[in-house]
């Protein structure tokens, strides 16, 4: 079996991919990186020890709140949801994100003879 390939995430695309997880509702830690991971088809796996400062620094800024419940395993857990204000950071972050992949574009695709 091959081994999977690591993706290093480009800075700042972790807090849009845990947005855009909690768009659709709450969610714990676990169930984030779960959603991540199998929306990129094991592209992307996030590991504990990025995803929790991301969320407790995404809590702070008021972009997510948070509150117990019980998960779907009967276990105590940390649920996430998306504010207000995180759904108008997710909307700024996915512009930019996608202005970066338009001028990454171009480069990739331009003709070197053109420069």
């Amino acid at each position: 079996m091959a081994k999977k390939q690591k993706a290093d995430l480009l800075q700042g695309t972790l807090d849009m991919l845990i947005l855009k997880s909690l768009l659709e509702g709450p969610r714990h830690g676990y169930g984030v990186a779960k959603w991540i991971q199998v929306t990129t088809k094991d592209a992307l796996k996030i590991e504990e020890g990025s995803l929790y400062p991301a969320l407790h620094r995404m809590q702070k800024r008021g972009w997510v709140k948070s509150e117990w419940g019980v998960s779907e395993s009967n276990r105590r857990a940390k649920y996430y949801q998306l504010t207000s204000d995180g759904r108008a950071q997710l909307t700024t972050e996915v512009k930019a994100w996608s202005h970066l992949v338009a001028a990454i574009s171009l480069v990739l695709n331009s003709n070197l003879a053109e420069a």
